[in-house]
């Protein structure tokens, strides 16, 4: 195992961004589930310095804004569950948080890791791509917003700077007639990277889809949106018809792999079909169940 010879928990984003210029050979951790993991497993360059994110107030917050949440990238995914705006405005957020990894890791991993880890199948980075979050960035020259996938390089490969952190993550909140789903496909043995996982954001204008987001992953090197298969369903009512459609989008634009550890590119292909249908169907349910509450609500007031 390659271990650190050095290791800090800074109080402020100040701190350890002055350690992270000082020390080329320091890296950042907040929960650890990943990069530990990686170092003891030889799959990881040495690390010399260690540098804990946790004790970083700014990186702990959790606030309702007027029109986001605000998710600090080292907030435990035990709390991101627990919170009850995950569940009421990011849904689909709420559904991957509580998949990832089991209840000891959920103690300890972060939005933030699972983001900067830069896998394609990332519960939580596909969860945010389809409630198009955005991503809060400290650099030396400043902290600047930027979408989720500039995040990513390749599989595996962050875009990130050694000395730039993931603070927060702003994630849109959903509003009435409009709601989001995740699901995933599993090995029944592990607890690890999904074979295949999906997520929808979606806003119902009368019985047709006004707008919509699908992520997906693995698909591609990086989490990958699925834009064509979005236009195959905008303006249109969810119907047999408009999800064959849908479907045949997705499989022409997505590019699905075999993973020797995981899936065949053929089962994948079989499974896309399958959680873009389920996914977008309990989407569209709970837009009307937002709107049959709304009315109820109306009528009392009335």
């Amino acid at each position: 195992m390659s271990t650190w010879t050095s290791y800090y928990l800074p109080q402020t984003l100040a701190e350890a961004l002055a350690i992270l210029q000082t020390d080329p050979h320091s890296k950042v951790i907040a929960g650890g589930t990943d990069l530990l993991l990686e170092l003891q497993q030889g799959r990881h360059a040495p690390v010399r310095t260690l540098v804990d994110l946790s004790a970083i107030a700014e990186l702990q917050k959790l606030e309702q804004r007027k029109e986001a949440l605000w998710i600090g990238a080292a907030v435990p995914l035990n709390r991101v569950v627990a919170w009850q705006p995950t569940r009421q405005f990011a849904t689909a957020l709420f559904e991957a948080a509580s998949l990832i990894g089991g209840p000891q890791v959920r103690n300890v991993a972060t939005l933030g890791g699972n983001v900067a880890h830069a896998l394609p199948a990332a519960d939580g980075a596909i969860a945010l791509l389809a409630l198009d979050a955005q991503v809060i960035l400290a650099t030396p020259e400043g902290q600047r917003v930027q979408p989720l996938l500039a995040c990513y390089a390749g599989p595996g490969k962050t875009a990130l700077q050694r000395t730039e952190i993931i603070v927060a993550f702003l994630v849109p909140l959903s509003q009435s007639g409009e709601a989001s789903a995740f699901r995933r496909v599993m090995r029944p043995q592990g607890v690890a990277i999904a074979i295949q996982n999906l997520g929808v954001w979606l806003r119902r204008e009368d019985d047709c889809i006004g707008d919509i987001r699908i992520a997906i992953g693995p698909a591609g090197p990086v989490p990958f949106r699925a834009h064509q298969t979005e236009e195959a369903l905008r303006g249109k009512p969810l119907t047999e018809e408009t999800l064959d459609e849908a479907e045949k989008a997705l499989l022409a634009e997505a590019r699905f792999r075999t993973s020797p550890h995981r899936a065949t590119a053929e089962y994948r292909v079989h499974l896309a079909g399958i959680l873009l249908r389920q996914t977008l169907q309990t989407a569209w349910q709970r837009t009307q169940m937002d709107l049959e509450k709304e009315a109820v609500s109306l009528s009392v007031k009335g």
